[in-house]
This record gives C-alpha cells, structure tokens and sequence, in this order.
C-alpha cells in the first residue's frame, strides 16, 4: 500500500467526513436508482410525474430505500482495503492487496447465491473470515452484472507488477460494462490518486479485461482521492485526464469525461443533457453521467436526482455520482433525512470509519 498524503486535509475529522460521505453518497445515489434501473425516461415520467424520481421509492409497505449490489460490492472494496493496511500495518505484510480483494469478491457472490450466512460457504485457506459475509442484510440479489458474476468465477487475481499498457484483460476481454466502476470509489480514498488509478485498474481486471473498463475504474478512483485531498470536482476531474493519457488506450475514457466537462460548463441541466451522454451500462458512460451531474446540478439533492432521472442504469449512475458528492462535502453534506432511510446506513457508517482509521494510522 502506499503512503497517506493527509497532511494535505484540514485535519483528520475532514478525513474521516469525506471517507464516510462517499460511502453512504454512494449508497444513497444507488437507493435513489435502483427502482427505476430498468426504466425509459418516459415511463419514469409516466409513473412519477414530469420531473421523475424526487425520493425514494420504496417496495411494498417498506420504509427502507434498498440498496443494489453497487454498493453491496463496493462495501467489499472497502473490507478488502481494510484488510490489507491492518496485515501491514500490524504483520509488515505488504503487497497483498490484488487477492485480498479477489477474495472479498468471492465472499460477495457468496452473498448472491444464499439465502443467508448460515448457507455460505467456508472461506478459502488463508483468507480472513468474518466481516461482511456474516451480515444477513447482504444476501439480497439486486441484479448483479453479468460480467462481475462470470468474472469472479475465474478466480483471477491481476498481477500489480505489470504495466497498464491498454492491452485486454485476461477475464472478459471485450467487457466494459461499469460493474468495475461502481465499485472502486474505495480505492480513492487511501491512496494518492496515481496509485488509486494503479490499483483500480487492476481489480478492475478480476471481472471486466477491456481496457475502457479498466481505466474508467481507475479514472474514478483518481478523481476520488484528488477529491480527499481537498481539489474540486473539476479539477479532480481534469488532473485525472492528464493521468489517463499517459496510458495507451485511454481514448474512449479521456472523450467521456472530456464531454461530461464541456456539457457541464454550458450549464442549464436536463434529463435529455444527461441521456446525450448515453445510458450509463457501460464503463465510461456511467462515469461520465456521474461526473456530469456532480458538476452541473446546484445543489446536492439536485444532483443526485439529475443522476436517476434517465434511461439507463440508473443506481449506478447514482452511486457514481453520489461517491463524488459524499467526498467533496462530507456525510454532513448530504440530505440528512434520505440517509436515515438507506438500507444498511449504520453499518456502511462503521465501515467507512474503519477504512478511515486504518487511514490515518498510516
């Protein structure tokens, strides 16, 4: 793992606000969506009125705003990272992050295949145990990606020590779908952002091997850690440009979020600005909408809902864009009554002060 830059932050309270705001930012954006996943612009209007998805939807008589496994997985990032600055910290055992973080995916899929931890299998030799897979609220299946379920599968763990040189992943070569991208805001959060890139690309490769997926991920957590330490989203944002292009193939990444930017900067935001950018299934699309609707909205709440309010995959986008909003502001920026509503918020808040911790003891 790589050294803290939090003598760059305020103090660590602002630390600790920011790894927690992207956290449940992410959660919420991802309540905020997932209901409307599947669905045109035109029938979210049809159901909800002319201006869409203004709260959360709720199934049945809950009052809980479920989450999808866009946050189930990025949780399991977090545990991952967790792990392997304790096992260094504690045991002066580095450079084991890449299974570590196979093996967190393998414990989520557990989740998808149960109906609860009793059912889950035994982890394998030498991988922790406990921890995310012994909590009930997590064997819930909300429409896993393809490419993570058939990724994880094979069991790939990506070699760090090998260059990002644009070349196709050996798992779903031709993949680029943003299940990759949903859930790498974590690896922003204790790293400097060439290294959060570094390290996002790479466990991007466990599930999705086109290059665009990868580096869609990376430029994620770029802009995550750019953002901890104290830039704004557009800066973030355009530092993380000139850090793409330093890799080859970066070109379907660098145009999205160019676009994302410049549709920004002419300001007005609509629905239809965000469908221009696409649908947000795919890695760079879905990063792009994000962005965008960080940039754009005035305020929060506004922004989040912008996120949802398309065709497309609309939790994705939303937790894209609600990881970006969380760790700009802080948790206390975001809409305070929406959180108390997300599904699993107490414990997403416990983990988001763990990763926290082990940030500050570095």
């Amino acid at each position: 793992m790589n050294e803290p830059w939090m003598s760059t932050l305020a103090g660590e309270a602002v630390y600790r606000a920011r790894v927690r705001g992207c956290l449940l930012g992410g959660a919420l954006g991802d309540a905020l969506g997932y209901p409307v996943e599947f669905s045109s612009l035109d029938r979210i209007r049809a159901a909800n009125g002319e201006r869409g998805v203004t709260g959360f939807l709720f199934a049945g008589d809950s009052d809980v705003a479920r989450i999808s496994d866009d946050t189930q997985m990025s949780l399991f990032t977090a545990e991952a990272l967790i792990q392997a600055h304790r096992r260094e910290r504690l045991k002066g055992i580095g450079g084991g992050w890449a299974l570590l973080v196979r093996w967190a995916y393998e414990r989520w899929l557990e989740t998808q295949r149960h109906p609860g931890p009793e059912h889950a299998a035994p982890p394998q030799s030498g991988a922790p145990d406990g921890g995310l897979i012994t909590q009930a609220w997590l064997y819930a299946r909300r429409a896993p990606g393809n490419a993570c379920v058939s990724g994880i599968t094979q069991m790939y763990a990506p070699d760090p020590s090998l260059a990002l040189d644009g070349r196709p992943g050996e798992v779903n070569p031709d993949s680029k779908g943003c299940g990759a991208v949903m859930r790498s805001a974590p690896f922003g959060l204790v790293n400097t952002a060439d290294a959060a890139f570094a390290m996002a690309a790479r466990a991007a490769q466990i599930t999705h091997g086109h290059p665009t997926g990868y580096y869609a991920a990376g430029a994620f957590a770029a802009i995550v850690a750019h953002l901890v330490a104290g830039d704004s989203l557009e800066g973030a944002v355009l530092r993380t440009l000139r850090l793409l292009r330093r890799h080859p193939g970066h070109e379907e990444t660098s145009a999205a979020l160019t676009e994302a930017v410049d549709l920004a900067e002419q300001g007005s935001p609509t629905a239809e600005k965000v469908e221009s950018l696409g649908e947000g299934w795919i890695a760079e699309q879905a990063l792009a909408i994000g962005v965008y609707c960080a940039l754009v909205a005035p305020s929060v709440r506004d922004a989040l809902l912008l996120s949802v309010n398309h065709s497309g995959d609309s939790d994705s986008t939303g937790s894209v864009c609600g990881n970006l909003l969380g760790v700009r502001y802080g948790d206390h920026g975001l809409p305070h009554e929406w959180l108390e509503q997300v599904e699993g918020r107490a414990q997403i808040a416990a983990l988001a002060d763990d990763l926290a911790a082990e940030g500050v003891r570095r």
